[in-house]
């Protein structure tokens, strides 16, 4: 077994949440060393994750402290405006909404004339935040390895790789999953139920321009989301019923597609498949704590939810931010990293916020996932009022836009 490396400290996961920590700590001053079982170049491939992730406007002002924004900002297409409306599969007007009762989010009545988010591939993220962690000397990044032991001790915390090397830190932070093997070990229970609705995400090609806007179509089955990607692309994700889903996944491109166009109608004209298909299940989990002795917990890890409004990995992003500056307070002078005292700051912060949201996009599902008439009516009405209310309208937007709250600094707005 080789000697121990000492770093300020360990992540395990190097995703999207874990790598984009490393690269804010590194930022706050503090040594890092990230653990995955993966190796780099899998995970950097399209055939990895081919999902995409909608960045909220206040997420991606971490993109750009971090210095990310430039190798992301070519491929990241801006959304405009937000059309969310109510009905079935077939049947919509000329600009996409199901029903004459929708609600039209527009970034121009926001402070500021920022977009209301960023589409962006998944793949192209993970390139930039693996380039970014190869120029960064403060952070050690060992890949492809596993964790074979975790040791929380008073001391501080120790890892075991499977490549025999040894790891201490006064912190670990689990950026390892909605299946977290560390927060089983520390005992931290989860809440949570499954769906019954499986994901299905695929990347089309269309012959009319998006104009940069995003559809959530709430059909009886579950939300379809149409996100707009560069050159004339949207990535879709389909809410199917699990018992329905394998059928639809089961079928030739020509019928697949004919399916999507029963959904996506024709205010785009032809599409045509641009990517291979994903699916995921989709269920609800919260961690019962986000923090034990020596270990905190950031994105899926600490809660993951349903992807209606594209809010999952933002919630992350968040976590990241707010842990940041947590730690680099608490160096600054010079406590103990892996203190409760130091954590338990962190998770008053993020775990109360990560909860209500959670909470709140479990309940629009249930409300729209259904075919129930009066309540669709009653829906639709509701979608109509908060459009007409030109003060929610904008709430919900910067709901949407991460921008509410206890805002850490590196999401605030320049002033």
């Amino acid at each position: 077994m080789t000697g121990e490396s000492e770093t300020d400290v360990i992540i395990v996961g190097g995703g999207l949440a874990g790598g984009l920590c490393a690269l804010a700590l590194a930022r706050a001053g503090l040594s890092v060393a990230v653990v995955d079982a993966e190796p780099v170049p899998r995970m950097r491939e399209l055939a990895f994750d081919g999902r995409t992730s909608a960045l909220a406007y206040a997420c991606v002002r971490v993109f750009k402290r971090l210095g990310l924004w430039p190798a992301i900002e070519p491929h990241a297409e801006p959304i405009l405006d937000i059309l969310v409306s109510d009905g079935r599969a077939r049947g919509r007007f000329s600009d996409g909404a199901r029903s004459p009762l929708h609600l039209h989010f527009d970034s121009r009545e926001l402070e500021g004339g920022e977009p209301l988010g960023w589409i962006v591939e998944n793949v192209v993220l993970r390139a930039a935040i693996f380039e970014a962690i190869e120029k960064t000397p403060e952070i050690k990044l060992f890949a492809p390895a596993r964790v074979e032991r975790a040791a929380f001790e008073a001391e501080g915390a120790h890892v075991e790789l499977s490549t025999g090397q040894r790891l201490s830190a006064p912190l670990i932070v689990a950026a390892d999953g909605r299946n977290s093997a560390l927060r089983r070990q520390a005992g931290i229970k989860t809440t949570g139920w499954q769906y019954g609705q499986t994901g299905i995400v695929v990347t089309v090609k269309h012959e009319r321009p998006h104009k940069g806007v995003a559809h959530e179509f709430f059909l009886p089955s579950g939300p379809f989301a149409i996100l707009p990607l560069k050159d004339n692309r949207s990535s879709l994700v389909w809410t199917e019923r699990s018992d329905a889903a394998p059928a639809y996944l089961a079928l030739d491109d020509d019928a697949f597609t004919r399916a999507i166009a029963d959904r996506f109608g024709e205010f785009l004209g032809a599409v045509e498949l641009a990517s291979p298909r994903w699916s995921y299940p989709l269920a609800l989990h919260l961690a019962q704590r986000f923090i034990a002795p020596r270990l905190a917990l950031i994105g899926d890890a600490a809660h993951a939810v349903h992807p209606i409004a594209g809010q999952g990995f933002n919630l992350g992003v968040k976590d990241v931010a707010a842990l940041a500056d947590v730690l680099e307070e608490a160096a600054g002078v010079g406590l103990d990293l892996g203190s409760m005292s130091v954590l338990e700051n962190y998770e008053r912060w993020r775990r109360f916020e990560s909860i209500s949201l959670s909470l709140g996009m479990d309940a629009i599902n249930r409300l729209f996932s259904n075919d129930f008439a009066p309540l669709r009516l009653a829906r639709d009405i509701g979608m109509s009022a908060v459009g007409k209310a030109a003060p929610l309208r904008r709430f919900f937007m910067r709901q949407a836009g991460a921008d509410v709250g206890r805002l850490p600094p590196l999401m605030q707005a320049e002033r």
